[in-house]
C-alpha cells in the first residue's frame, strides 16, 4: 500500500511510520556514537549500556527484576524478536494460539517453526477477549499464546480481567506467553499491564518490545526481548544465527534515550497521539466510516460498508487512487479473509497537519 500511495500521490496512512522527527537527544547520541567510532559489532545480544538501561526501566515502570546479563536480548526490531523467540521455543508439530485480528507476522512465524497457528477471534464490536473461546482452542499440542496489547490493528488495551484470564489459562495448561508490548507507552484509555507481572507468569512469559514506536525511529530496528534465562540462552543462539546483532551506534543512542527521557516524555507522547487519534477518528466518522476510538497503539480499524460495495483490497486501491488517502486492507489481519472484507486500517502516527489534510480529502470525496 505504500507503493500504491506513492504511485497515486496519496497521503500514506497505511504503513505505521511517523512523518515527524525523533527526539533530538536520540539523534545527537547516535551521531556522537558514530563520531566516537562505535561502528563495529556490538555483543551479539546487545550492548551492556542498553541492556542495563532496559533493566532499570522495567524495574522503575513495572517492578520487574530483570537480569541485564542473562535475561535480555536486543534484536533487529521486534519483528526479528518474535521470529527468534518462536524458533527457539516452539517445536515442529506444536500449536501457537494467535488472537485475531493480528499483526501479520505471527502466523507465518509459527509456520516457519513447522508449527500450526490456531486463530482465536476477539469478540466484536469491542475486540474483547473471550476466555471460554480461548480455553476451547487449547489442545495437548498447544505450546504458546501470542498476546499483543496495546493491539495492532484493533487499538484494544486488554484490561486487568482479561489479562488475569489469560494468565490463568497459561498457568493451568502450562503454556508459554509471548507478549508483544511494542506500543506500551501509546495508551489513551486504561493501563498497560505486562502479563509477566501477574502471579505465576514471570517464569512463563517472554516480553517483546522495542524502541521504534516510543522514540519514533522505526527504521533503526532496535527490538528487545525479556525472557527467563533458561529460555533466553536459546533465544540468543537463534538471534545470533539470524542477524548477529542490532546496529551498535543506534543501540547506544537508544540507551541514552531510555536513561535520559523521564515519564514526562512518555506522558507527552500519549497526549500528542491522543490529539492525532481524535483528528482521524472524528474525520472518519464524519466521512461515513464506522469505527471506534482506539484505546492504544496508533491505528483505527474502520468499516466502510456504508460507503462502497467493493471488497477491502479493491476499496483500498480505489481510496488511494481516487481520494488520495491510503489505508491497509482489513483482510490482512484475519486468518479468514472474508472477516476483514469490509474493513480498512488507518495509521495516525503522522503530524496533525498531515491528518487534517487526509481528513479534508476524505470529507470532500465522501461528503
Amino acid at each position: 500500500m505504500t507503493r500504491v500511495a506513492e504511485r497515486h500521490g496519496a497521503i500514506n496512512l497505511a504503513q505505521g511510520f511517523p512523518d515527524f522527527p525523533a527526539p533530538q537527544l536520540l539523534k545527537d547520541a547516535a551521531c556522537r556514537a558514530i563520531r566516537d567510532d562505535v561502528n563495529q559489532y556490538a555483543i551479539t545480544w546487545g550492548t551492556p549500556g542498553l541492556r542495563a538501561a532496559l533493566a532499570a526501566k522495567y524495574a522503575e515502570w513495572y517492578g520487574l527484576d530483570v537480569d541485564a546479563d542473562r535475561e535480555i536480548t536486543v534484536t533487529c526490531g521486534a519483528t526479528e524478536a518474535m521470529a527468534a523467540v518462536m524458533l527457539a521455543a516452539v517445536d515442529p508439530g506444536e500449536e501457537v494460539v494467535v488472537l485475531e485480528p493480528f499483526y501479520e507476522n505471527y502466523g507465518p512465524d509459527a509456520v516457519l517453526c513447522a508449527a500450526s497457528p490456531v486463530f482465536v477471534p476477539l469478540s466484536l464490536p469491542d475486540f474483547r477477549l473471550d476466555p471460554e473461546r480461548l480455553r476451547s482452542a487449547v489442545t495437548e499440542r498447544t505450546r504458546a499464546i501470542v498476546v499483543n496489547t496495546p493491539n495492532n490493528p484493533s487499538g484494544r488495551v486488554f484490561d486487568r480481567a482479561e489479562m488475569m484470564a489469560l494468565a490463568e489459562i497459561c498457568r493451568h495448561h502450562d503454556l508459554l506467553a509471548i507478549t508483544d508490548e511494542i506500543y506500551e507507552h501509546i495508551i489513551f484509555e486504561g493501563e498497560h499491564i505486562p502479563l509477566a507481572t501477574l502471579p505465576g507468569m514471570r517464569e512463563r512469559t517472554v516480553i517483546i518490545s522495542g524502541l521504534s514506536k516510543s522514540f519514533s525511529v522505526t527504521g533503526w530496528r532496535i527490538g528487545t526481548i525479556v525472557a527467563p534465562h533458561s529460555l533466553n540462552s536459546a533465544i540468543r543462539k537463534v538471534h545470533d544465527f539470524l542477524t548477529v546483532g542490532a546496529p551498535a551506534p543506534l543501540q547506544e543512542a537508544c540507551a541514552a534515550g531510555i536513561s535520559s527521557l523521564r515519564r514526562e516524555y512518555y506522558d507527552g507522547l500519549a497526549a500528542d497521539y491522543t490529539r492525532r487519534r481524535d483528528i482521524l477518528h472524528r474525520g472518519l466518522r464524519e466521512s461515513g466510516f464506522r469505527c471506534r476510538p482506539p484505546e492504544g497503539a496508533y491505528y483505527v480499524m474502520a468499516d466502510f460498508s456504508a460507503l462502497s460495495t467493493l471488497d477491502d483490497v479493491a476499496f483500498s486501491t480505489f481510496l488511494a487512487r481516487e481520494c488520495g488517502v491510503a489505508a491497509v486492507p482489513g483482510s490482512s489481519f484475519y486468518s479468514r479473509p472474508e472477516d476483514g472484507r469490509k474493513l480498512v486500517r488507518f495509521a495516525f502516527c503522522k503530524r496533525a497537519a498531515t491528518l487534517e489534510r487526509a481528513v479534508e480529502r476524505l470529507g470532500r470525496f465522501f461528503g
